[in-house]
């Protein structure tokens, strides 16, 4: 009788220790150091805890990791496309030494796992930035054994969420031996769904749709639509070939090395064919499964594929024939066929400004789970900042400005003012130059979390410095509208308005680090509005402002 295909390194690891063990362990890990680890590591653990990276069973040391990065295999030749090290900083290295026990925690400080410190090294960061990309930054690896307490604690859609030896006992309930995964990360449209279907009866195998679900559900919103819309879509697919389940694996860069490692996972959950590309962002010039196993890079790692053993089937462009009612392979079209396209940039913008999407491009029941995450941005939250001098303007106007959008209703308002924000947020700081940025960042977080919650944050702080301004708009921009508004009222008018006399404090040298006279105000470098106010009216800078919103299709 055929078998299911046997976990990468024939046998699948579980690290989790038996009930008297975690006990031991636990009590034993009040007298060790802690790590509290990311949402990442935490995704990295749990696959290293329940077998999806077997034959891993810890994390890598140097000699592995040198030979990952150089020759995409482990020291003893393994094929194995990415280090699995543990990484720390430089302050927590200086604390660590081989040998020690380290209690390895989620942020709410449940204990999952115990690492035994074998060795620790400084990361190879120019090593690592010229194989893999990314940054430069001086870190450190830990490499050891791992005995693990427990799984990270989930709580959402429990159902769906198997370790890769449960996936594996319901392939063999349901006599499932030829398996397609595909690592959906996006929604599942039409396109996917017509090669998919092609794909398992190409292969005479079943389906087993695996989107990426890593990373922290609390910090994306989206993340929980993008799953109703799998639930909504798995009922497109026979039922009896083809299942859902979700996957703690979370999205890295494309790549030759990314597609290897989803194959490992793959094959330790199960699956005998891994479906490349359909889901990935573009990469490049890389829209598709076709361009990626096509790329050079590929073409240095066939041996290493055919030791994995799991067959890659590249995702093709594919595109709506209007003739035949159908999608097909660009390839496969025929000449002078009427083909449709949309783009997702296209998809996107249609979604912002509500304007309708074919129903050939995906079915409905998927299109209003993404609707519900992607609201037009008459129903968006948005922030509009304010930045001038103190005497600019700002504050009158923001005020004024929250009264109209109030009046006007269909979103709450919240005014963050900058005095307001002083005395009940960051009443501690003073104002060197660091807690500016800091009580900035403060209003920045604020405003992040109403406009996510798709409300409205009026924000009127002095912000002299780009820096700070800067990490505010790529704070919000993600998660709605970002209107950055810059009073250039001149000094000298604001000086005139000084009711105060704080102007004239500060020339005097009374008060110190003032805006403007004893510190720098830095120009707004791409404001969405600049208004001066010197022969401005309150109501017409608001007026002004309420056209921009209603141009860029905030306000109905």
């Amino acid at each position: 009788m055929e078998q299911i295909i046997s976990p990468y390194g024939g046998q699948l690891v579980n690290l989790i220790a038996s009930p008297e063990r975690s006990a031991e362990l636990k009590q034993a890990a009040l007298d060790f150091a802690t790590l509290d680890i990311n949402w990442q590591q935490q995704c990295d653990l749990e696959l290293l805890l329940n077998g999806g990276y077997s034959p891993l069973t810890g994390y890598m040391g140097q000699a592995d990791y040198v030979s990952v990065l150089q020759n995409l295999r482990l020291a003893d030749g393994r094929a194995w496309p990415l280090p699995l090290c543990l990484q720390v900083s430089a302050a927590q290295a200086d604390k660590i030494k081989v040998g020690d026990s380290l209690a390895l925690r989620d942020g709410e400080g449940f204990m999952l796992a115990v690492v035994t410190v074998s060795e620790l090294w400084q990361a190879d960061d120019a090593l690592e930035a010229s194989l893999l990309g990314g940054e430069l930054g001086e870190s450190w690896y830990i490499g050891g054994a791992v005995e693990g307490v427990s799984l990270p604690m989930r709580h959402d859609f429990l159902a769906l969420r198997q370790t890769p030896a449960e996936q594996r006992a319901h392939f063999l309930r349901r006599g499932w031996r030829q398996v397609i995964a595909w690592q959906a990360r996006q929604p599942l449209h039409r396109a996917q769904h017509a090669f998919i279907l092609r794909a398992a009866v190409d292969n005479e195998a079943n389906l087993l749709i695996h989107p990426m679900a890593g990373g922290d559900p609390v910090e994306s919103a989206e993340y929980f639509s993008l799953v109703r819309s799998y639930r909504a879509a798995i009922g497109r697919f026979p039922s009896a070939t083809s299942t859902l389940a979700l996957s703690p694996v979370y999205a890295r860069g494309g790549g030759v090395r990314t597609t290897l490692l989803g194959a490992i996972i793959e094959r330790n959950y199960g699956c005998t064919h891994l479906i490349v590309g359909g889901e990935h962002a573009t990469q490049g010039q890389l829209r598709r499964g076709s361009d990626v196993v096509t790329h050079e890079d590929y073409q240095h790692v066939a041996e290493h594929i055919h030791e994995i053993g799991v067959g890659l089937i590249p995702f093709p462009r594919m595109v709506y024939v209007e003739d035949r009612a159908q999608f097909m392979a660009q390839e496969e079209v025929p000449k002078d066929a009427r083909v449709l396209l949309l783009t997702a940039e296209e998809v996107a913008r249609r979604l912002q400004e509500g304007v309708a999407i074919p129903d050939w491009y995906t079915f409905p029941e998927v299109l209003a789970e993404i609707q519900r995450s992607h609201p037009p941005r008459s129903q968006q939250g948005f922030t509009v900042f304010f930045t001038g001098l103190s005497g600019a303007g700002k504050s009158t106007i923001a005020r004024a400005l929250t009264t109209r959008l109030m009046e006007m209703g269909g979103r709450s308002v919240t005014l963050l003012d900058g005095d307001i924000v002083r005395r009940n947020l960051s009443s501690e700081l003073g104002f060197t130059r660091e807690h500016r940025d800091i009580n900035v960042r403060r209003i920045g977080y604020v405003a992040s979390e109403i406009t996510k919650n798709r409300g409205i944050a009026i924000c009127a702080p002095i912000a002299p410095y780009t820096g700070s301004r800067r990490a505010v708009r790529n704070m919000i921009e993600p998660l709605g509208g970002f209107f950055e508004i810059f009073v250039a009222t001149p000094i000298a008018t604001c000086e005139s308005r000084d009711r105060k006399g704080l102007y004239a404090k500060a020339r005097a040298g009374i008060i110190k680090e003032f805006t403007g006279i004893s510190d720098p105000y830095e120009t707004p470098e791409r404001a969405e509005l600049s208004i001066d106010t010197t022969n401005l009216s309150v109501d017409e800078a608001v007026q002004r402002i309420l056209l921009k919103l209603e141009h860029e299709g905030y306000l109905r």
